[in-house]
């Protein structure tokens, strides 16, 4: 995938781009870009990928433009109409998926299809969720991971030469994951995710501790027609522990004739 930077209304965002085919939209995490992460590079073999970093995170600039979650909402939307390939196929995950699912809702002409991977957006009272952002090192990996001890590099945007310390980095993802995170990711998409008019599929590791799979349950019944597919053995990021199950359930549902 090859990197480039473009200006997107006031913000300046790197964006990743690569292969042929159906245009997708991937839109990543709460805590960072993955990059060219395998994952997405296997993507760039069926489908022409962008891939734009968040405002505010990494090296891209534009935070201080994103005044709530409509902001980001019409952000995105300005990417796929500078993008030009009419409607797209979009993947969300996590704090990304949240972002994608507003996207299917103010616009439904631009969302062909749209595959929501451990989002975040829900509150349940009577489940609430842990704070991310206040967890050790150790406590947050045992929350995001089936078994972090098999997590070696986690893909990521970060770049030594460019970004400053790895601490730095992280600081900046998460000071700005918390506009739409904190004190808690209820932004009413409750209210408004049955305006999501593109065929849905919620995938869900069975062992993430930071959203539990009951919040995907929920979403599912939200969204109209909504389809859930759940991945043994993997937690919060199951395109790097479930590759294969991932890469099967995604592209299969985008390929749909």
């Amino acid at each position: 995938m090859k990197i480039s930077r473009e200006k997107i209304g006031n913000a300046e965002v790197r964006v990743w781009r690569g292969g042929k085919g159906a245009p997708l939209l991937y839109l990543h995490g709460f805590e960072q870009h993955p990059g060219a992460a395998p994952f997405l590079e296997k993507l760039c073999e069926t489908f022409e990928v962008c891939a734009p970093e968040s405002p505010g995170f990494g090296q891209s600039s534009g935070l201080d433009e994103m005044h709530d979650l409509l902001d980001m909402a019409l952000h995105i939307r300005a990417v796929v109409e500078g993008w030009d390939r009419g409607a797209v196929n979009v993947i969300g995950h996590s704090l990304g998926g949240m972002f994608a699912a507003e996207l299917a809702v103010i616009a439904p002409h631009l969302t062909k299809r749209l595959v929501l991977v451990d989002p975040f957006g829900l509150w349940l009272d009577d489940e609430p969720l842990p704070d991310p952002f206040i967890q050790a090192p150790d406590a947050l990996a045992k929350l995001k991971w089936h078994d972090p001890a098999t997590v070696k590099d986690e893909p990521s945007a970060f770049d030594q030469t460019t970004d400053g310390s790895r601490h730095t980095f992280r600081t900046i993802n998460l000071s700005a994951a918390t506009k739409y995170l904190w004190p808690i990711p209820d932004r009413g998409l409750a209210r408004r995710a049955r305006y999501i008019q593109a065929p849905t599929l919620i995938v869900h590791g069975e062992s993430d501790g930071l959203i539990p799979l009951r919040y995907s349950d929920e979403l599912a019944k939200l969204i109209p027609g909504a389809e859930m597919r759940r991945l043994r053995d993997a937690g919060h990021y199951p395109m790097i522990e479930a590759e294969e199950p991932f890469l099967d359930a995604v592209q299969s549902f985008f390929l749909v004739p």
